[in-house]
């Protein structure tokens, strides 16, 4: 080998192996970063001896990485449903806890039956009539914390909406930079790690369905098929409802003119915290605020007198169903603190039960024990047992309430134990090993400095050839 063969294929291997140390930096400084692919500088030959870093590598699963991103929305909505029914289980609490809706009903029963045993006691009478109160708060306590939890997630929908928003006109950019740069033959690996990650992001929001072109260019679609992104970004909207009440329903969401959420959908997304808490406000909080006006409608008719409503439990615009939860009360004509009296707990309220005042009355009261158990028809819309006693569809409510959020619970750990494995696998597969990372850098400041010494060792030889030239 002749010394300037020697010396270009020094100096070639010197720059090839400073490109490497380059890629080499970038992948330790990603180690940390999850969105982060390891990179790999490819050599190729020159002619004798020489080589170069011709293209920059990025490592890739696909397969792996679409699994990641189902595995990323459906995660999303089933943790959306969860902390919905964990909220929504807050109303029904522990039975031994009086500030539960099974505390109180329960309070309430047993106040009843003591002061029927004994209802010449005015302390037991307003013992009832502060359990009756009890109870009523608790109903509108339930609806306050549903109808609070659907206007939660009526903001949580409209806050994603306007993420979906902003990382679709970032992935316009990102996405326009990679295939300017694939068409040129530049470097856009890095480029590549940053749409992956508005990816990963776009499918915390709403499932996304990812259709790979030419020149690394994407389209992406709703996992229902709706466009959402193709050369330029489709436009989602969503009317905020502010004041969302129980007869309410939510607005949808549109993307492009099409529904993607509710019942007029067509094409409805399937995962995704748009999709979780659209199923949260529009189909769960509402089946349980049916029930809970059940209740509230079953309490009034239970201690009616002639079917008026004007019993131990009222509420303005009764009979209507919707939002009962919510107005219903004890009546004040038995609370002495509004110009009540006690009395009309035991004699009646519209009708005289007791028409000659004995105090030892109770047949009236035995009335309200039984109907407490007596069988009644609840809407079947409500989703529970529509023939039940009160005590038993209340029961029932919170029973339907607990099964929904241990199953809901149960669904989230899996998807999130089935996205944390995944995430695991791809990483393992495209992700930067720190040690093989270092090892790999001791690998080329050897080989670097093995060039360096080359080019030394020639520069020497030609200083000594160019010594013995000169008379």
């Amino acid at each position: 080998m002749s010394l300037s063969v020697a010396l270009n294929s020094a100096q070639s291997s010197l720059s090839a192996t400073a490109s490497q140390t380059a890629i080499t930096s970038r992948n330790i400084s990603g180690a940390g970063d999850a969105s982060y692919s390891r990179k790999a500088g490819i050599v190729t030959t020159l002619g004798i001896g020489s080589v170069r870093v011709g293209s920059v590598q990025r490592a890739t699963d696909m397969a792996l990485f679409l699994k990641m991103l189902g595995a990323t929305s459906t995660a999303a909505s089933s943790q959306a449903q969860l902390d919905g029914l964990k909220a929504l289980a807050q109303t029904v609490g522990d039975p031994e806890n009086d500030t539960s809706l099974a505390g109180a009903l329960g309070k309430f029963s047993a106040a009843l039956q003591t002061y029927g045993d004994t209802p010449s006691d005015t302390i037991l009478a307003r013992n009832l009539l502060n359990s009756a109160k009890d109870l009523a708060g608790q109903l509108n306590d339930a609806q306050a914390v549903t109808q609070g939890v659907r206007q939660k997630a009526d903001g949580d929908i409209a806050a994603s909406v306007d993420q979906v928003n902003s990382l679709l006109a970032k992935f316009e950019v990102v996405n326009r930079q990679i295939v300017f740069g694939t068409v040129t033959g530049a470097d856009v690996t890095d480029q590549l790690d940053v749409r992956d990650k508005l990816l990963s992001q776009i499918s915390e929001e709403m499932g996304v369905s990812v259709v790979h072109r030419a020149n690394n260019d994407v389209a992406l679609y709703t996992d229902s098929g709706v466009t959402l992104f193709e050369k330029t970004p489709r436009t989602l909207t969503f009317a905020r409802t502010f004041g969302l009440g129980p007869g309410s329903a939510g607005a949808a969401v549109v993307l492009d003119g099409v529904p993607i959420t509710g019942p007029t959908s067509t094409m409805p997304i399937k995962s995704g915290r748009i999709f979780g808490n659209a199923v949260l406000r529009d189909d769960t909080a509402v089946t349980y605020q049916r029930q809970i006006d059940e209740a509230a409608r079953g309490l009034i008719e239970a201690f009616s007198e002639g079917g008026g409503g004007q019993g131990l439990f009222t509420a303005p615009g009764y009979p209507a169903a919707t939002g009962l939860a919510g107005a219903v009360r004890a009546n004040p004509l038995a609370d002495p603190e509004a110009g009540g009296s006690l009395a009309r707990l035991r004699d009646g309220f519209t009708v005289a039960y007791n028409p000659t005042n004995d105090a030892s009355f109770s047949g009236r009261l035995q009335q309200l024990i039984d109907g407490l158990s007596a069988p009644r028809a609840f809407s079947p819309a409500a989703g529970i047992n529509p023939t039940a006693s009160l005590t038993r569809y209340m029961a029932a409510s919170a029973s339907w309430l607990e099964g929904s959020r241990k199953q809901a619970n149960d669904v989230s750990d899996y998807n999130n134990t089935f996205l944390e494995r995944t995430s695991e696998a791809l990483s393992n597969q495209t992700g930067v090993n720190l040690d093989e990372e270092l090892a790999l850098m001791l690998e080329l400041e050897r080989s670097y400095g093995a060039s360096a010494r080359v080019i030394t060792v020639v520069d020497t030889m030609l200083k000594t050839l160019l010594d013995a030239a000169r008379p």
